[in-house]
């Protein structure tokens, strides 16, 4: 198998390692362990931690294979790679939700990458919008060609610390981001109705350039809230969900969910919108999916003043045991082994 080079992410490299705790660097270091020594594609060559960080020009195709997390730009990867004559190697990963791209160029060029480059998605839900996206807007000789794989991301199981739950409960805005497709001021408008009813504390962890917002700095002026940076570590970030009651989505559409995975393996009562996003997450009968603010209200009031016969109804509806028909579902071992079983069958050599 040829050596591996990531593109993508949004990353920096800190200190010599992958720095920060959203969704793609978790991912870039997800992709690290698969494949240890992997280069990361970057503005200017480094030496790293147990890693190089390589400018795309200095890539060699012939020896390299490119995981691209910006999978709109794979045609123009594959322009910069041929320039040396050899044919340029290249694995779309879509990691992300496909509704972001809206404008019709962005669509297009989604659906042409994905046609010509073979692509792993993060869920059974992305793989198909990817598909439907491909035969809508290229040409059939394009899609009938088009080579896609998934699974699941799943979390790392052995981050998960002890139950503690604290004297007043916590909810959780459970994203990183303040963007309208996570609708945060349902959230809000929620949550505020709900501490007016039984005492609760909010936590809200922002990436810093969404914690200078209008809808950040007037929570955190509430003293039953709290509004700060992104935890620092994965321990400390796993030790906080283990001491947190429950948390309210309102997102309009996610491609997996991994953050509503991790708080419910953590032990947290889930409310969720009732949208296909929401389901594919969870076992048939799930109780806790709203279908308007009020009912987002009055689940939410449950769950915070009934944290442990949220947790017994969840365990019965799932055979006895919740947290491990998650765990069952949503192991990133799964994840990583069709992964890199995908990447081997496609670039095969020999």
């Amino acid at each position: 198998m040829a050596g591996i080079a990531i593109l993508g992410g949004g990353v920096t490299v800190a200190d010599g390692r992958v720095a920060g705790h959203d969704a793609g660097a978790t991912l870039v270091r997800r992709l690290q362990r698969l494949y240890p020594g992997a280069s990361l594609i970057g503005p200017r060559a480094q030496r790293a931690d147990g890693f190089d960080v390589v400018p795309l020009e200095l890539v060699d195709p012939r020896t390299t294979v490119v995981i691209n997390m910006d999978v709109v730009d794979s045609p123009t990867v594959w322009r910069t790679l041929a320039a040396s004559g050899a044919e340029p190697r290249i694995a779309n990963f879509v990691w992300w939700n496909t509704s972001q791209f809206t404008h019709p160029v962005q669509r297009a060029s989604l659906a042409l990458s994905c046609a010509l480059f073979p692509t792993f998605a993060n869920s059974y839900r992305t793989a198909t919008e990817v598909r439907e996206i491909v035969f809508s807007l290229t040409v059939p000789q394009l899609a009938e060609r088009v080579r896609i794989d998934w699974a699941n991301l799943g979390i790392r199981l052995d981050h998960v610390q002890p139950r503690e739950d604290p004297a007043i409960p916590v909810v959780l805005y459970p994203a990183i981001r303040l963007s309208e497709r996570k609708q945060p001021q349902l959230f809000l408008d929620v949550v505020e109705r709900v501490h007016r009813r039984t005492p609760i504390r909010v936590e809200m962890r922002l990436q810093e350039s969404h914690l200078i917002s209008e809808k950040a700095i007037s929570l955190s002026r509430k003293d039953w809230a709290w509004v700060g940076p992104v935890t620092a570590t994965r321990e400390d970030y796993y030790y906080r969900l283990a001491r947190t009651t429950a948390f309210l989505a309102t997102a309009r559409d996610e491609s997996y969910g991994l953050e509503y995975v991790e708080a419910m393996v953590a032990g947290a009562v889930g409310v969720f919108p009732d949208r296909p996003w929401a389901r594919a997450l969870l076992p048939d009968g799930y109780p806790f999916l709203y279908a308007d603010a009020v009912q987002a209200e009055e689940l939410l009031v449950r769950a915070v003043t009934d944290p442990r016969g949220c947790r017994a109804e969840l365990d019965r509806l799932a055979g006895g045991d919740f947290v491990g028909w998650l765990r069952g579902r949503h192991d990133d071992t799964e994840f990583e082994d069709r992964f890199a079983a995908a990447i081997r069958r496609w670039f095969r050599e020999g």
